[in-house]
């Protein structure tokens, strides 16, 4: 492996402090309880590599080094670069997946109440309007219905993948998968970080509502 494909130690570093940060926001709000959820940010596009946090850890407590860096199709390239060996998540295919198809530059899987509420309550879709929250995923405050969208969990990361790719809605960084959680994703780990906040807003109030 040289570094050129993986990115370079530094960026390694500055990725994992980056991913340890933003697990730990989450799962002091409780969307990353245990060892549930994972995060991912590219570290290059021409081949892809994205760095994701090392599966089976403490999301609370991650270090800079907890991460794995995968290819395209989520399979890891560096797993022997940490000590001990790290695993991804079963889920960094569907990562590099949404990463391909939509050009984020993070994309953050998170488990929250919300998202499975609103997912088993609208199968189809879950609409959202006029609402000043919305301006947070790039959408208008009034006169436009929104819609996330829902699709079926599998253990198959090729057919949840498939069942992602055809639920994309143009403009909405973000799915619902049923029975699951959330995934969004944004140009780089800050804006991802900012439209989970505002989806979760979104779907809370919109159980809420009812």
């Amino acid at each position: 492996m040289s570094a050129p494909e993986a990115g370079s130690k530094t960026e390694r570093d500055a990725a994992g402090a980056t991913l340890a940060a933003e697990a730990a926001r989450f799962a002091g709000l409780g969307w990353m309880r245990g060892t549930s959820g994972n995060l991912s940010v590219v570290l290059g596009r021409e081949p892809l590599r994205l760095a994701v946090t090392a599966s089976g850890l403490d999301k609370g407590e991650l270090a800079h080094d907890d991460l794995v860096v995968v290819d395209g199709m989520g399979t890891p390239i560096d797993a022997e670069a940490s000590t001990p060996p790290r695993r991804p998540s079963a889920e960094a295919g569907l990562h590099a997946r949404v990463v391909a198809l939509t050009g984020a530059g993070a994309v953050f899987h998170v488990h929250t109440v919300s998202a499975v509420l609103a997912g088993k309550r609208w199968p189809d879709g879950i609409e959202l309007r006029d609402l000043e929250m919305l301006k947070g995923i790039g959408h208008a405050a009034h006169d436009e219905t929104v819609v996330i969208p829902v699709i079926a969990n599998s253990q198959d990361m090729t057919e949840l993948g498939d069942r992602l790719e055809a639920a994309l809605v143009e403009g909405v960084p973000a799915v619902v998968v049923a029975s699951h959680g959330l995934y969004v994703w944004g140009k780089d780990a800050r804006q991802a970080r900012h439209h989970v906040e505002i989806v979760e807003w979104l779907l809370s109030y919109r159980i809420a509502e009812g």
